[in-house]
């Protein structure tokens, strides 16, 4: 289960990207489960779902759009809690102490525990159209993805702290380098993040420091 250090350091970095991208986001209108329903469909064409084709389970794409679909949940509950870090990491640990396994949808009572990974994606899908985010369910479909709460942590502070790293070094006005030394930079982040041990008070800060040793000065 995600920790509380673990939830406000994520917090606390989608807080601060979204601030880039436009110091009023919380009032800005920007509909995040829309992204989310977006994202969710296309984690269901990554797993396959198509009967008249062959297709193959990438699973890899599927945990990607997962770390996806979390940046924009945690923008949705953070406005939620009108911007209040520590209230919106408080109603998730509850969430998530309460472990319920069903959620009333369409007027059914949905058991998400009994369900395939791509009917809880479809499931997940239909609840942002409804602008509702179930926490629960969405971690239950991380563990069917055969990810786990370290993961999704590793990843999502990895790929937010990629994404400060291109825009503190150039990104927005077209002068970032992204091929570092015969890599590029997404290649240098997986391997930063194999070093890098996830349980660090200053995780996030430590990640950013290695991108930085090697970037080409």
């Amino acid at each position: 289960m995600l920790t509380s250090t673990q939830l406000n350091t994520m917090l606390n970095l989608q807080d601060g990207m979204n601030k880039k991208v436009n110091p009023q986001w919380l009032t800005a209108g920007y509909s995040y489960l829309r992204a989310a329903m977006i994202e969710s469909v296309e984690a269901i064409e990554h797993h396959g779902w198509k009967w008249w084709k062959a297709q193959k389970l990438d699973l890899p794409q599927v945990q990607m759009e997962l770390v996806d679909i979390w940046h924009f949940a945690l923008s949705h509950l953070i406005i939620q809690h009108e911007g209040d870090i520590s209230s919106t990491a408080n109603a998730i640990e509850k969430a998530l102490l309460g472990s319920h396994t069903d959620v009333i949808f369409d007027g059914n009572k949905i058991n998400f525990s009994q369900a395939t990974l791509v009917e809880n994606l479809e499931l997940m899908a239909g609840l942002c159209v409804a602008k509702r985010f179930d926490v629960a369910l969405f971690l239950k479909i991380v563990e069917q993805a055969e990810m786990d709460s370290s993961a999704l942590f590793s990843q999502y502070v990895g790929k937010n702290i990629l994404n400060f790293f291109r825009q503190d070094h150039g990104y927005k006005e077209g002068t970032y380098i992204k091929i570092w030394h015969g890599k590029e930079d997404n290649e240098h982040l997986v391997e930063v993040l194999e070093e890098t041990d996830s349980k660090l008070s200053n995780y996030a800060d430590r990640i950013y420091q290695q991108l930085e040793k090697r970037y080409p000065s």
